[in-house]
């Protein structure tokens, strides 16, 4: 039974999910509001709503009534709104919008955020966006998608607050007042660069602010302070920034000159989406999978893996199919051998998701692999004898068999705890043949279980019980 403490938790959790979810009954009022085609009311339903609050209303309604919406009320669509929608159907609403209203939308981003919003879009719908950025705008974008997908320089802003490193606190507070209309909209460090602009320390607001006006910049700098290449892929971007508590840091190019800035707002995304990525993938469902896909792009989505499933499934039932003699005469085999493979099954997918996980985070190391191994053997091991005790009684009082008993704890005890070094070895080698292992060790694993069960259960039946 749960604690007091527990179910106060429990309760004020359940508090906190109704203040941030989404009214329900704002589904039905927007639907009434574009019914009679009063898109005065619709603003005033929408005018308290944050950006990710609208862009959730969007995901949730169908497609003819979001398009009915736009129709009314297409220029609240603000370009907040826009990179705040699920990736699968930016492209629909981009294509409901007028060309006015996108361009109002995209011009207020960042660079950044228009390169994240137009990066998964089609080449003709990239240019109509592209058309409507001011030249400047443009060039800093199209040189940002000029980059690898899915690094820094995708990654990064080119808007950025720098300053010569021989300068006071003084003329940089100064400098800040002249240009407050050309300052990013967010940004956390003033960043130092020599005469060749390269960067050579930050200094944090808070630091610039409280320091005296004489105080030269390079004084008051981070330690933290770190360079990341335009190149070097954004996961290890995000580690970076994870690992070593960044807030901000700056991106050169391979000259190691400045060129832009990546803020810790970026780097979470990557990691929120590395991290669902991997869930999705351990779980067959393609790394792209959303609630907005449609019923084909599910299906194509899906299909491989369950194909795959099916061929694993098929060579576990040859395994079965060697033994069909013994399970003829001894029916109770057939009755206990799935309790084997499911368990060998679980405890494989457990310690399998530590090790893809702790894969992802660099925490799994091959200084420690031998020490993560021998635990998760040693796990496996002692559960498995843990229930071997369990359903040794269970096939004695069940079906009255001693030795029917000895087996099945004999075969758990053989199969949990080759499922828990499966499910750190498989991920590991997977990782050394350069091969994700969130995609594929699922299937592997099970295999090994299922196999590993069925012929030690099935085996130790032929040598011991006929």
């Amino acid at each position: 039974m749960a604690s007091q403490d527990d179910q106060v938790l429990n309760r004020e959790d359940d508090e906190a999910r109704d203040v941030y979810a989404l009214d329900e009954s704002l589904r039905g009022q927007l639907r009434q509001l574009v019914a009679a085609g009063d898109d005065a009311a619709i603003d005033a339903l929408m005018d308290p709503l944050h950006p990710a609050d609208i862009a959730d209303l969007l995901e949730q309604v169908s497609d003819h009534e979001r398009a009915a919406w736009l129709a009314l009320w297409s220029r609240g669509i603000d370009g907040e709104v826009l990179s705040e929608l699920d990736w699968g159907l930016r492209e629909e609403v981009i294509g409901l919008l007028p060309q006015d209203v996108l361009a109002d939308a995209v011009r207020e981003l960042d660079s950044d955020d228009v390169v994240d919003l137009v990066e998964d879009l089609e080449d003709d719908q990239i240019e109509a966006i592209l058309d409507v950025l001011e030249p400047s705008d443009r060039v800093a974008v199209e040189q940002a998608l000029a980059y690898p997908e899915e690094s820094a320089g995708r990654l990064m802003q080119r808007e950025v607050v720098h300053a010569p490193e021989h300068w006071t606190v003084g003329a940089m507070i100064d400098y800040l007042r002249t240009r407050k209309l050309e300052l990013p909209e967010q940004f956390y460090h003033v960043i130092l660069t020599d005469p060749r602009m390269k960067p050579t320390g930050y200094v944090t607001l808070g630091r610039l602010l409280s320091s005296p006006r004489a105080t030269a910049l390079r004084d008051v700098v981070e330690d933290s302070f770190r360079t990341i290449p335009a190149t070097q892929h954004e996961d290890d971007v995000a580690y970076a920034f994870n690992q070593y508590h960044l807030i901000s840091a700056p991106v050169v190019d391979e000259d190691g000159r400045l060129v832009g800035v990546i803020t810790i707002d970026d780097a979470m995304i990557v990691l929120d989406e590395g991290a669902q990525e991997d869930l999705l993938k351990l779980a067959g469902v393609g790394e792209e999978s959303s609630l907005s896909d449609r019923v084909i792009e599910t299906t194509k989505q899906r299909f491989p893996w369950l194909f795959v499933n099916l061929i694993t499934a098929i060579l576990a039932s040859l395994v079965i199919a060697q033994f069909e003699a013994a399970i003829a005469q001894i029916v109770a085999l057939a009755v206990l051998m799935p309790i084997v493979a499911s368990m060998g099954g679980n405890a494989g997918t457990q310690s399998l998701t530590v090790a893809v996980r702790a894969i992802a985070t660099r925490d799994l190391t091959r200084s420690n692999l031998m020490r993560v191994v021998l635990r998760e053997g040693a796990v496996g091991l002692i559960n498995g004898l843990v229930f071997a005790a369990v359903m040794g009684v269970v096939g004695l009082v069940w079906f009255g068999s001693p030795a029917l008993g000895g087996v099945i704890a004999a075969a758990m005890v053989i199969n949990l705890l080759v499922a828990g070094l499966a499910g750190i070895l498989i991920p590991v080698l997977l990782d050394r043949l350069n091969v994700d292992p969130a995609l594929a060790s699922g299937a592997f694993v099970t295999t090994v279980t299922d196999v590993v069960g069925f012929l030690a259960f099935l085996g130790l039946a032929v040598l011991f019980l006929l």
